[in-house]
């Protein structure tokens, strides 16, 4: 099976389609940092902070307020908004169900990614050029899985999928340096409470 580099075919779709728009799902302000910043050198970017998957619900809130912040921040210098939504925990736990001891990575992360990535469509669809996720930024992350969802999603809603691999060129490591330059608030659980109860028993 060839192995797709989902980072140039990007970068093609990105020269041809230079001031379109793009609705932006991001799991963080520190990975979407870097994220932002790369896709705003091309289209008009709004960031949707759709992650029902986050808990405790202060949690949550806490890092949506540092997506804000540096939202507020890049508006200085960038063509960059910020579109809000319902946190929808429940609807989370639903669809994860029977799912919860998966280890981090397996079922249940794809339903987690594809819930996340579905609603950003929906809320892209006749407002916005492509929708796309600022997941595959992560080295945690399987940026062929995600890309796979959000093709099939782009077939099933009918609104262009920006495939991505944003961990190369250095990303990850950018996005770091650009957490620490606005001291974001870096989690260190990816989101919800079974991927945290994971990370405490590796401690």
């Amino acid at each position: 099976m060839t192995k797709i580099n989902y980072d140039a075919e990007m970068l093609k779709v990105l020269e041809k389609n230079k001031g379109k728009s793009i609705l932006l799902h991001s799991c963080c302000g520190p990975c979407s940092s870097y994220v932002i910043r790369e896709l705003a050198n091309y289209l008009k970017v709004t960031v949707l902070y759709y992650n029902p998957n986050i808990e405790p619900k202060e949690e949550y809130i806490k890092r949506k307020k540092e997506q804000i912040r540096l939202i507020e921040e890049y508006k200085k210098e960038m063509d960059v908004s910020f579109l809000d939504c319902d946190y929808e925990n429940e609807v989370y736990e639903e669809k994860i169900k029977g799912f919860e001891q998966e280890k981090e990575g397996g079922s249940r992360c794809s339903i987690c990614f594809h819930l996340r990535l579905f609603k950003t469509a929906i809320m892209a669809r006749g407002r916005y050029d492509f929708f796309g996720t600022t997941l595959t930024v992560s080295p945690h992350k399987n940026a062929m899985l995600i890309n796979t969802i959000g093709l099939s999603i782009e077939k099933e809603v009918g609104v262009p999928f920006l495939v991505s691999d944003f961990k190369k060129r250095e990303g990850y490591k950018q996005s770091i340096l650009y957490a620490k330059e606005f001291s974001l608030y870096r989690q260190d659980y990816c989101g919800c409470k079974y991927s945290k109860r994971e990370e405490i028993v590796k401690e």
